[in-house]
C-alpha cells in the first residue's frame, strides 16, 4: 500500500497498479478464473477517516497509513449509504457494490482486534464504470 497524487482508475479492471488489476492471481481474495468472468466489487475499495478515528478513539484500535487495506480514504463521504448507487469520484464513475467487511485474514495480518471494532464501517467495495483520474482531496457525489 502507497500513497499516491493521483491514480487512473479503469473500467471493470480496477485501479492501475494494484495487485487485482495487474494479475488476477496476486490478490488473497480471487474467486474467478478470468478477466471475463471477473466478480462485481473487486474494483475499488473505500474507507471513511471518520470511521478510522472512531476505532481509535472507541477501541484504541490504531491502523498505521494503509493498514487497512483499503484503496482510498475519504472524508465527510457516508459510503455505507453508497451501496446500489452510482457516484462520481474524481472524474470516475463508480458503483457502490457492497460494504467491504472486516475479515480474519485483515485481522490476522495485524495483529489487531478488527472484526468487531470495524463491523458495519469498514467501508464500501465498488465498481469501476466510467474510466477516470482519482486525486487526493476529490469528492465523492452520488449520481443517483
Amino acid at each position: 500500500m502507497d500513497k499516491r497524487s493521483e491514480v487512473e482508475a479503469i473500467a471493470g479492471r480496477g485501479l492501475q497498479g494494484d495487485r487485482y488489476f495487474s494479475d488476477i492471481e496476486a490478490g488473497t481474495f480471487v474467486t474467478w478464473e478470468s478477466d471475463e468472468d471477473r466478480q462485481d466489487g473487486y474494483d475499488l475499495t473505500l474507507i471513511e477517516q471518520e470511521a478510522i478515528d472512531a476505532i481509535e478513539r472507541e477501541a484504541d484500535v490504531v491502523l498505521a497509513p494503509g493498514e487497512h487495506r483499503r484503496n482510498i480514504v475519504t472524508q465527510d463521504a457516508a459510503l455505507n449509504h453508497l451501496v446500489g448507487t452510482r457516484f462520481r469520484i474524481g472524474t470516475a464513475i463508480c458503483r457502490g457494490d457492497r460494504l467491504c467487511e472486516p475479515c480474519g485474514y485483515l485481522q490476522d495480518l495485524t495483529g489487531k482486534d478488527l472484526l468487531d471494532t470495524l463491523a458495519h464501517r469498514g467501508g464500501l467495495r465498488a465498481d469501476i464504470l466510467e474510466s477516470g483520474t482519482i486525486r487526493p482531496g476529490d469528492t465523492i457525489e452520488p449520481l443517483e
